[in-house]
């Protein structure tokens, strides 16, 4: 009988964890490259209460005999589905059509990945995202697959000069950041204005993505789990990583008809562990009575 308390109480609290789950889910609905998670349960031990016995010459065989104690999470996964983008219109928005995540590098100096494409460029030419930190690529074009002799950097762009300046600043879809090198000093007559590739974004090929961890402002820190990761070309062929739009966002993947039937079934089983319990409590109320 006490068992059954335990379990009940077990089963409340794994439920309540699923709850939570799936109202953080609900709450980035709307938040921009976020993926939604799933909580997973799994039994717990069982006491044996009869041992299984094979079977003889003048009787029959016999199965276990096992009392379980409950439940508990089994894990909390990631689901990286790719999912569609939303317009933006600004052209530093980009994203990556496949698979992959951009590199940043937090105010640590550690290194972590996002699929939030949100970029900018700050006062000082830095390429940043919407928390400010910096993102990698290359400053000049790579060769077609990137290796150890051109590793990744900041990306910085050129201070203007006192007689050019760079307009119409466009990231292509294999990461090339391309501007119009408009001249606006004193020569007379003024060269052309020139297109000029000034740099490249470079994105993630990570091995096991689901061992990434989740670190908050949309970014994931590699894991012990997590494999070998290369930064490849955005979109270049064998390198398992998607082309980028520009002038669009991911959205976020979670399925709300999804999330409202999982919420509907994890309260009813949270319902059923309580009623668990106030069965258990009765159950002892009448032994206790039995004296009287």
């Amino acid at each position: 009988m006490m068992k059954a308390l335990y379990s009940g109480v077990s089963g409340m609290r794994t439920h309540q964890i699923k709850m939570d789950v799936i109202g953080n889910n609900i709450a980035n609905v709307n938040t921009y490259g976020y993926k939604t998670q799933r909580a997973t349960f799994r039994d717990i031990y069982y006491q044996q209460i009869k041992n299984p016995s094979a079977g003889g010459a003048d009787r029959g065989g016999t199965n276990a005999g096992q009392v379980g104690y409950g439940v508990q999470i089994g894990s909390v996964d990631t689901i990286h589905a790719i999912t569609g983008y939303t317009p933006t219109n600004k052209p530093t928005d980009v994203y990556i059509n496949g698979e992959g995540f951009f590199v940043v590098e937090a105010s640590t100096g550690e290194r972590l990945y996002t699929r939030l494409g949100a970029l900018g460029f700050d006062s000082s030419g830095n390429m940043v995202d919407v928390n400010g930190s910096r993102v990698y690529g290359w400053n000049t074009t790579p060769p077609a697959i990137p290796d150890a002799s051109k590793p990744i950097e900041a990306i910085k762009l050129p201070d203007p000069g006192t007689d050019y300046k760079f307009n119409n600043i466009t990231i292509n879809p294999d990461g090339t950041i391309t501007a119009l090198h408009s001249y606006i000093g004193t020569t007379t007559p003024a060269p052309d204005d020139k297109i000029v590739t000034l740099g490249q974004v470079a994105v993630a090929n990570i091995q096991n993505q689901d061992a990434l961890v989740m670190e908050g402002n949309s970014y994931y820190r590699a894991s012990p789990n997590t494999g070998n990761i290369t930064y490849e070309v955005p979109g270049s062929k064998g390198s398992g990583t998607g082309s980028l739009v520009a002038g669009a966002l991911e959205m976020s993947n979670v399925d709300l008809a999804n999330e409202f039937s999982d919420m509907i079934i994890t309260q009813r089983g949270f319902q059923a562990n309580t009623k668990i319990i106030s069965v258990v409590d009765q159950m002892l109320e009448e032994l206790v009575n039995l004296k009287r």
